[in-house]
């Protein structure tokens, strides 16, 4: 693709980063067949194509994001299927986020808008705020069909009940026997409100195969949510927080791994390098850390999965692939092999490259293409037939369940549930 920016734009690093991706782009259009919001809707501005055009020109002009721009990036999922699918390797993550950025500060959203954004960006990040938010919600449920469609998406999303656990204070937790490898867990924001029993059975999994985890004094919410909004000096802060907090549980002993265990905060924390690269005090840091993070799986198929002790028939899992696992980290075989490894039999979804719709907080700003997409992927996923549902990522969790009605509906749960449960763990909660 040509490209116009003049030399005086191009002394931005981030312009010359865009060139650079734009003119990778060779307008093959294989990138519509795999994009969920084209494949739903058949417009051409909903492709990434049509994206990157819309991008190239506003960057270009150097105006503010037009209404036009922002409705159709704004529609983007970021699932990076079509990063995947392109045979000329565009990096259209970066080239999106740029955008975000530019959209956030030259565009004035309408007020409505601006408050749910805002309040999604203070509150999801804070354990605290969002387990007040969910409780105020969990009051309101009862009355959620009364409420405009993104506020009672948020309703909708408060738990039947909800129970803190005493493994996301920093700690630390020996290993079992020898101690192999000492790795840093990354216990998460919406994770340990929505669903606490994940970074349980991550400890005692992990513990159980000779390693001590730390939960850093410090590290919080990724940054994701906020970056994906273009609020580029929050998620830049919270990148810089984490970093200052796993550098100092490495000075009490060295650390061999940031171990995620959920797949849309590794795909971010793995990006620190990239985020802080203009940053001469935080690029080396934030590069180094971004080098020793990797997803769970990534992690336990490198160690090697302990013997299995389940007694009896073990159920079969339909594996639910999330797209920051299997698109934004190019995690695609770790998981299952690991399920399998474990003796569960697990079967593969059709269409398991598409997104569920979920992508962070997409399931609250554009509620009507998210539910098309869970309708879809739910279809989907019943057609399997599987006792259980199984991913690596909380976001995709929660909206999968909650697409997931009736008796006979099959349980979702996390695979850090099923593989602990496998060898020498609880039975996931809920499971028949």
């Amino acid at each position: 693709m040509q490209t116009l920016f003049t030399p005086d734009q191009l002394k931005d690093p981030s312009i010359t980063v865009a060139n650079d991706i734009l003119r990778k782009c060779v307008h093959c259009g294989f990138c519509t067949a795999t994009c969920p919001t084209y494949v739903l809707l058949g417009d051409e501005a909903d492709s990434p194509r049509g994206r990157i055009y819309m991008i190239k020109e506003m960057l270009e002009s150097g105006k503010p994001a037009s209404d036009q721009v922002v409705k159709h990036v704004d529609r983007c999922l970021t699932c990076l299927s079509c990063m995947t699918t392109c045979p000329a390797s565009v990096d259209y993550m970066h080239l999106v986020d740029h955008a975000r950025v530019h959209m956030e500060m030259t565009h004035t959203r309408p007020l409505p808008e601006r408050l749910l954004r805002d309040i999604l960006a203070v509150v999801v990040p804070s354990p605290l705020l969002f387990r007040m938010s969910l409780m105020g919600a969990w009051f309101a449920k009862p009355f959620a069909k009364l409420f405009p469609g993104r506020l009672s998406g948020l309703v909708a999303m408060a738990p039947a009940k909800l129970e803190g656990s005493p493994v996301d204070r920093p700690q630390v937790f020996p290993a079992e026997g020898e101690r192999k490898k000492r790795v840093a867990l990354m216990a998460g924001c919406a994770q340990q409100v929505l669903w606490p029993s994940i970074n349980e059975a991550t400890v005692r999994l992990l513990t159980r195969h000779g390693c001590e985890v730390v939960i850093a004094e410090g590290a919080g919410c990724c940054g994701a949510l906020t970056h994906h909004m273009g609020k580029e000096k929050e998620a830049h802060g919270s990148a810089r927080a984490n970093i200052e907090a796993w550098e100092r549980a490495g000075a009490d002993g060295p650390l061999d791994a940031v171990v995620i265990n959920a797949s849309g905060c590794g795909t971010t924390v793995k990006d620190y390098g990239f985020m802080l690269r203009t940053d001469a005090e935080w690029a080396e840091r934030a590069r180094k850390i971004s080098d020793m993070t990797v997803d769970l799986t990534e992690f336990l198929t490198d160690i090697g999965l302990m013997e299995t002790d389940l007694d009896g028939e073990r159920p079969s899992v339909a594996y639910h692939s999330a797209c920051s696992l299997q698109h934004g980290q190019q995690v695609t075989k770790e998981p299952k092999a690991l399920l399998e490894k474990a003796g569960f039999e697990v079967r593969q979804p059709g269409e398991s490259h598409i997104c569920c719709g979920s992508a962070g907080s997409y399931n609250l700003l554009q509620p009507e293409i998210a539910g098309q997409l869970l309708e879809r992927k739910v279809k989907n996923l019943k057609k399997t037939r599987a006792d259980v549902i199984a991913a690596g990522n909380i976001g995709c969790m929660v909206h999968i369940a909650k697409g997931l009605t009736g008796p006979d509906a099959p349980q979702v749960v996390h695979t850090v549930e099923l593989l602990d449960w496998a060898t020498g763990g609880p039975k996931p909660a809920g499971m028949a």
